[in-house]
């Protein structure tokens, strides 16, 4: 395990969301998560494995099972608010995009590095997994609500569509937490 040091940036939790399963991308909000090692019980992606889909495709075929790090979608309120600027909207509700949890207050939040951790002030621990890429399925839920906007979505949201996660410890999140950063104690790789 790298060593972690802690930032002085920290996270208020202002948003969480519950993705059933066998359904739509949409969250159903909600005022906290238990959180297992398995992620969120009855989640979509919920489990300790998952099948391989086309972010991994230069390594594995689709559905090969593999290990499951995209447990959970975490993105930033700040970040939101630029992707709904940037599409011409007044607010972008989390829900649409099959969000986990809203954070605030650390900047350039989608591009914290992999294998930082998150923690709240019960213990429970999330680790970053990467960067999580936009894809259609958010601007089809938008579309929903929002004739018009939904192709908007995929090119507004590059660079800025928070981070997939799993958890390294369970707990209990709710909104209203401090979720505090850690980040890997090394130099950035440089061939």
């Amino acid at each position: 395990m790298p060593v972690l040091r802690k930032m002085e940036y920290a996270a208020e939790v202002v948003w969480l969301g519950h993705v059933v399963v066998g359904g739509a991308i949409s969250a159903q909000a909600v005022e906290a998560l238990d959180l297992e090692f398995e992620g969120d019980r009855g989640a979509r992606h919920e489990g300790h494995t998952r099948v391989s889909c086309s972010r991994v495709r230069d390594l594995y075929p689709n559905g090969t099972e593999i290990r499951n790090v995209r447990q959970l979608s975490v993105l930033c309120a700040d970040e939101l608010d630029v992707i709904a600027r940037d599409m011409r909207l007044d607010w972008l509700d989390p829900s649409l995009l099959g969000a986990s949890i809203v954070l605030k207050g650390i900047p350039d939040f989608t591009h914290i590095p992999p294998s930082s951790r998150l923690q709240a002030e019960g213990g429970l621990t999330i680790t970053v997994d990467m960067e999580n890429r936009p894809c259609v399925l958010p601007g089809r839920e938008i579309e929903a609500v929002s004739p018009g906007y939904g192709a908007l979505f995929k090119s507004a949201a590059q660079g800025r569509r928070g981070v997939t996660a799993w958890v390294e410890r369970p707990g209990k999140v709710r909104i209203g937490d401090c979720m505090s950063l850690f980040v890997p104690d090394q130099r950035p790789w440089s061939p």
